[in-house]
């Protein structure tokens, strides 16, 4: 399990330093947007340590990124974000026969339900996405 946890902080890290650089910051830049010091998110980005709320709130608005997006990525999540609940609260004859979402399902539910971006935005985040699945 430990190894399992290590193996998510990594990816989370990951994600991190990915969305940093999306967005053109610095190790320093984002320490001074988010009050956290650089060798902490030297060490996040590199799956050292395992983030506080706090921490997370701060990240996803200094990265302009949703929190439940990092809480997913952080593992803390049971549902990716952006897929629908689980369909229990459907009778059995309504649901549908696949019972999850294709992960490019997830995806563009993620993207529409995203309240920051324009129907523009939205659709070019979309084409894109397309354009490199497929």
């Amino acid at each position: 399990m430990a190894h399992q946890w290590d193996e998510q902080m990594e990816k989370f890290g990951s994600f991190i330093r990915t969305q940093r650089k999306l967005a053109n910051l610095s190790l320093r830049q984002l320490a001074e947007l988010t009050s956290l010091s650089n060798p902490y998110l030297s060490e996040l980005e590199r799956g050292m340590h395992q983030p506080s709320v706090r921490v997370l709130k701060s990240l996803a608005t200094s990265l302009n990124v949703s929190a439940e997006m990092l809480l997913a990525h952080a593992g803390l999540l049971d549902h990716a974000p952006g897929a629908a609940e689980p369909h229990e609260a459907q009778p059995p004859e309504a649901q549908p026969q696949e019972a999850q979402a294709s992960p490019a399902d997830s995806v563009e539910a993620a993207i529409h339900a995203d309240g920051k971006l324009s129907e523009t935005q939205k659709s070019a985040l979309i084409a894109v996405y397309h354009s490199m699945t497929t």
